[in-house]
């Protein structure tokens, strides 16, 4: 008879790790089990190189406030990524807590947030951000200048060389951090795994066929030796990065349907360099260039991966039909439906500025990327830097009654009408926010359980039910008692 297993978990990145750490605790006795394609977790987008481990809680992401008709700024879409960064704070500072987790900086580190623009329809923007954010709960401590003397203290490299005459303004939120997603997700996995899980490496998952008992029969192969390979699970999620879409498609669950992928490649330039790298600890960003999707606007970041610290600078982004970094180029072809072409192709027709952008980006040349560095590096050497591949992100397209079809920024997770199946599809904000994400799945997925699950989802999240934000002083402890334990700003 074929094993049968409560839980599988397809992929082995930050989103199963997060979701398999909850499920654990929610319940210890379930078998769990996680397979993974490439012969290592954490190898494609959850990888520190491929991200830019910002952990978005939209302290520095200008696309979050965008400015309305009328000028002001409509910051409901930062509080709403900030409040899901809280929860996955809150998370991990159980998990510290409990010993589940190691000392923090062994994956989070205090980094501060920062925006920068110049020239005075920015530089207005920036001052009308400030002023609608300062206030709220969540975003208390920013800072504003257009000082060029206290923007080069919080940021030495972005002021010498600029002319004096340009405007310029900054904001500065010391409560910032730098997330190693690739380090964050094996000690997830390890922690999983003495607790009885099981990982499987090399192994891909083909076949996802529904029995009749709402299990679900997974086809594998063993990607040395191609051995075939079956198991049974209760309950599966596809957590696969791009390759989630066509894994759903398999499974045939009608949710699926409309969906679509559109595939962004990206590339950083990176600085080793000690000299340069002693003189930047922020994560800095800019305005995106129109047409530009929000995984791309431009930022010079701190990062730390295995305790050595780097920059990097970018993206830049691109186009590859390929779904992952290690993906096939027929990936995006291979996703085409008859219930998704419709969708795809209005996209396609309404998104020229997107496609105008990545043509320019495809065939930008070392000096234009070097040039669009020193923007915000005037000074920079262009020795000091050197080109690395980031992760491939597929944004989502989806089947809307109005338009036919629409290119959505960020994630969304889908799920069988019975909760048997769920997947995530999408990007950024998405590993910053997988705490949040995975416990709505878990709502949606297991709703006969949430009310015996209630009182440990409250243990490892406080906040569950509600928001941070609700009450000033609820947010003001609840920030000081994470922050404390992650070690990171308040």
């Amino acid at each position: 008879m074929t094993e049968r297993i409560d839980v599988a978990l397809i992929g082995g990145g930050i989103m199963s790790a997060t979701l398999g750490t909850l499920l654990q605790q929610l319940e210890p006795t379930w078998s769990i089990r996680i397979y993974e394609r490439l012969s290592d977790v954490a190898l494609e987008s959850s990888n520190p190189w491929n991200n830019a481990g910002t952990g978005h809680a939209a302290l520095c992401e200008l696309n979050y406030t965008p400015e309305k008709a009328d000028g002001s700024i409509d910051i409901t879409n930062a509080v709403k990524v900030n409040e899901q960064f809280q929860v996955s704070r809150q998370f991990w500072s159980y998990l510290v807590g409990e010993g589940l987790l190691p000392e923090p900086k062994a994956f989070l580190n205090a980094t501060p947030h920062m925006s920068v623009v110049w020239g005075e329809a920015n530089v207005d923007y920036l001052r009308k951000r400030y002023e609608a954010l300062k206030d709220h709960p969540l975003f208390a401590g920013m800072e504003y200048s257009e000082d060029v003397r206290q923007i080069r203290q919080w940021a030495p490299l972005l002021i010498p060389g600029r002319a004096k005459s340009q405007p310029i303004a900054a904001t500065y939120m010391a409560a910032g951090t730098d997330v190693d997603f690739g380090a964050l997700t094996r000690l997830l996995i390890d922690g999983l795994v003495a607790g009885g899980a099981e990982l499987l490496t090399e192994h891909r998952v083909t076949k996802l066929k529904k029995l009749p008992d709402g299990a679900w029969r997974l086809g594998m192969r063993h990607e040395v030796g191609g051995t075939p390979l079956e198991v049974e699970a209760r309950f599966v999620f596809v957590g696969a990065g791009g390759h989630a879409l066509p894994l759903l498609q398999k499974s045939g669950i009608p949710e699926i349907r409309g969906f679509g992928g559109f595939p962004i490649s990206g590339e950083w330039l990176r600085s080793d360099n000690p000299e340069v790298v002693a003189k930047h600890l922020a994560k800095v960003y800019g305005k995106a260039s129109v047409g530009a999707p929000p995984m791309s606007v431009p930022h010079l970041d701190t990062r730390v991966v295995d305790g050595e610290t780097s920059l990097l600078f970018g993206p830049y982004a691109g186009f590859s039909p390929k779904f992952l970094k290690t993906g096939s180029w027929l990936d995006l072809f291979a996703s085409i439906r008859w219930h998704n072409i419709v969708p795809m192709i209005q996209v396609g027709l309404r998104n020229f500025d997107l496609v105008k952008y990545l043509i320019s980006e495809l065939t930008a040349s070392r000096a234009d990327r070097l040039a669009s560095l020193r923007e915000f590096y005037p000074n920079a050497d262009g020795d000091d830097w050197y080109k690395m591949v980031a992760g491939q992100r597929v944004q989502v397209i989806k089947r809307d009654p109005e338009k036919g079809g629409v290119l959505q920024f960020g994630t969304e997770v889908v799920a069988s009408a019975d909760g048997s199946i769920a997947g995530l599809l999408g990007a950024s904000p998405g590993a910053s926010t997988a705490a949040p994400i995975m416990i709505d799945l878990i709502e949606r997925c297991f709703p006969d359980r949430i009310a015996a699950w209630t009182p440990m989802l409250t243990k490892m999240v406080p906040s569950y039910g509600g928001r941070v934000s609700d009450d000033p002083k609820v947010a003001d402890r609840l920030l000081s008692e994470t922050a404390e334990r992650l070690a990171i700003a308040r």
